[in-house]
């Protein structure tokens, strides 16, 4: 076999920017095809929007109403989140939605002895309602002040591309229970949406129509209408009408109840369930999640700045960005969207799947969630999809994601077996454990951490069920203090060097400086 050659060896560049895309972050496409990608966010948007109250509200001893009014305050919340975050905080095209994170410390809330052994549902409904708002309020005060202060700016100088790897990795995988798991409890829907979603989105995206690749850019839309069709299709004809309940709630698409249960119109407000109450032990717990949130969404915004083809975000844009997601739980905390916030990881997804990366496609999504959120019915429409049908295009939008932070690892010396095991130990126990965390509490309801100190116990088993999180704290760590000496260019640090001051780089200007020309007023570090 004859000798390859060192020329004839395909060397491929690291790049600041991901090539390929289309449209970049402050770049647009035509207005039809804007809003058209901007309803496709929206939907995309709907699972996770649907999920958490699903979950939550029939636990807090609310009725199928008030899911449906807490679904449209999240959903109008989100909206007004996202269009303070692409204005004034990165910029980034990231919708900011409700988050997972605060799953823990809500349900030590409703599981409250002084919330619980109120008899009438909606009343308890309404009591803890106003438990989890309060808790919220004073919360936010941690990403605010983190933010607003530059302190997450001067934390964030501890991070290099190498400890950021394991990160940005797992803000995507870290989601796999969200993925084929609830696809498998539908299969005949779950299974047909994956394969479609893929053969459009990949094998057949060179199909122009009128010089736009239709497919890739719309095949995500597309495939949702003719799964749901099918689903609808084998709801009607009674397939799963002797089937067992868990099957009918995953598979159903006239289960939600959420087109009768909404109004025509209606408007969210702050305080609509009444004025919050406030206890410290509730509100020490709910900090906990803020810190997780900010840590997943520091992750989730640097994914989201790579698919938009932009440079890696400064410290002062990513701080000023967690000042803004403070005001957004703030927000939470005063509608009552029974969550926090943080950036959807699936919509950051869907960034690369199109291949557009423009901040007004987000923009125009925001529009749609807070239109459709007022009129009830209409959006109660699109809110009815199944979540197997969502959980399917997640498999594919959380493993883009955790490509980005793979992608990473080009900027580092992977090569250097310090590097090798600080990676492999950050993701090993970022996803393990979480996942033990996660056993544990599903066999005895309740987590590891138990004392008589519920403040205590919501901080540990919140942080600990976190992946990013934990990776974050390994693989920083690790980054820090493991044969530091001599070790900066394998860590990737002269690369990024340039990005960690706002005129580091003269792209950032371009990326990141705040509309109106209010930089005159808040001038960048």
């Amino acid at each position: 076999m004859a000798e390859v050659k060192p020329e004839d060896m395909v060397h491929h560049m690291p790049m600041d920017q991901l090539q390929g895309f289309e449209y970049c972050i402050d770049s647009n496409p035509s207005w039809g095809e804007g809003i058209a990608l901007g309803f496709q966010h929206y939907i995309l948007s709907l699972g996770t929007v649907v999920m958490i109250p699903t979950m939550l509200v029939p636990l807090m001893g609310g009725n199928d109403h008030d899911k449906a009014k807490v679904v449209q305050t999240l959903l109008f919340v989100t909206g007004i989140k996202t269009l303070l975050q692409t204005l004034f905080g990165t910029r980034l095209p990231t919708i900011m939605g409700g988050s997972y994170a605060y799953v823990v410390p809500i349900l030590s809330i409703i599981r409250d002895p002084s919330l619980a052994q109120i008899a009438d549902g909606h009343t308890r409904f309404l009591q803890t309602m106003r438990a989890i708002q309060g808790s919220l309020i004073v919360s936010s005060s941690i990403q605010i002040i983190l933010g607003y202060s530059q302190l997450w700016a001067i934390c964030s100088r501890f991070f290099s591309p190498l400890g950021m790897v394991p990160v940005i990795a797992l803000v995507g995988l870290g989601l796999f229970e969200r993925g084929f798991p609830v696809v498998g409890k539908c299969v005949e829907i779950g299974l047909p949406m994956l394969i479609l979603f893929v053969a459009l989105s990949q094998y057949l995206k060179h199909v122009h129509v009128r010089q736009v690749p239709f497919l890739e850019r719309f095949s995500m839309l597309m495939c949702i209408v003719l799964v749901w069709v099918y689903a609808h299709i084998l709801t009607a004809s009674g397939a799963y009408k002797h089937t067992a309940l868990v099957t009918q709630i995953n598979c159903r698409t006239d289960l939600a109840n959420l087109i009768s249960s909404s109004q025509w119109i209606s408007i969210p407000y702050p305080l609509q369930w009444g004025a919050p109450t406030f206890s410290a032990d509730h509100a020490f717990g709910m900090m906990a999640a803020v810190l997780v949130s900010l840590i997943e969404t520091t992750g989730a915004f640097k994914a989201a700045a790579r698919l938009a083809s932009a440079t890696p975000p400064p410290a002062y844009v990513l701080s000023r960005g967690i000042g803004w997601q403070g005001i957004g739980t703030l927000l939470d905390g005063l509608f009552g969207t029974g969550t926090g916030s943080t950036v959807s990881v699936e919509n950051v997804g869907l960034l690369g799947s199109t291949r557009v990366g423009s901040r007004r496609v987000i923009q125009i999504s925001a529009g749609f969630m807070i239109f459709f959120s007022m009129l009830g019915k209409f959006g109660a429409l699109f809110a009815s999809i199944p979540f197997t049908i969502f959980a399917a295009i997640y498999c594919v939008m959380f493993g883009i994601v955790a490509a980005v932070g793979l992608s990473f690892m080009q900027f580092t010396n992977m090569n250097s077996m310090r590097n090798l095991f600080i990676i492999g130990v950050s993701l090993f126990l970022g996803l393990s454990i979480p996942e033990y965390f996660s056993r544990y509490s599903t066999s005895s309801r309740q987590g590891p951490a138990h004392t008589k100190a519920g403040w205590f116990n919501d901080y540990i088993n919140t942080i600990f069920s976190s992946p990013p999180t934990v990776a974050l704290f390994v693989s920083v760590l690790l980054d820090n203090t493991l044969d530091v000496r001599d070790a900066a260019r394998d860590r990737g640090m002269p690369w990024w060097a340039r990005f960690r001051t706002f005129r580091g780089d003269s792209r950032n200007e371009e990326f990141y400086t705040l509309p109106f020309n209010l930089n005159r007023f808040f001038p960048p570090s």
